[in-house]
């Protein structure tokens, strides 16, 4: 790529695309729905997340254009002597720059803006079935130390 990544704070107007990358995968095609219009509740989760201070959704733009997107949160913790932690969730990027360092830039963005709140700690979970994205993130220095579960309630 040969202009500047930039990142912003994502605004109202970059839902659509950001729904749009979400689901433009085997696994967001399975949870997401992006149609027309967009299901409130992505507009719900917009706004309670853009009105947390704790809570940032940060897009990509490549030649003013949204080319990814991810979102860090920032955690209080009472162990390691209170320290907080940032956590990156729904990293995306665009199929048309795949592969083109955008997902690196990201992720480095986020890096930087943990240091920036003085987080101890940067963390992020990816899907088993995404050995791609375990690849990725191990090349970007992320150490698999901890068995994650969940439950869907």
């Amino acid at each position: 790529m040969k202009s500047k990544i930039n990142f912003r704070i994502a605004t109202q107007n970059d839902l659509d695309k950001i729904v749009e990358m979400l689901s433009d995968d085997i696994l967001g095609s399975q949870r997401e729905r992006y149609e027309q219009p967009l299901p409130n509740s992505y507009k719900q989760a917009f706004d309670a997340t853009s009105s947390d201070p704790n809570n940032e959704l940060v897009v990509a733009c490549y030649d003013n254009e949204v080319v990814g997107v991810q979102q860090i949160t920032f955690t209080p913790y009472i162990t390691h002597q209170g320290g907080w932690r940032a956590t990156i969730e729904g990293v995306r990027t665009s199929s048309s720059v795949r592969g083109k360092g955008v997902g690196t830039e990201l992720i480095k963005y986020a890096i930087q803006r943990a240091k920036e709140r003085e987080c101890h700690l940067v963390q992020l979970t990816t899907d088993k079935t995404r050995p791609d994205a375990l690849r990725f993130y191990e090349r970007l220095g992320f150490k698999s130390t901890h068995e994650g579960l969940k439950m869907k309630i």
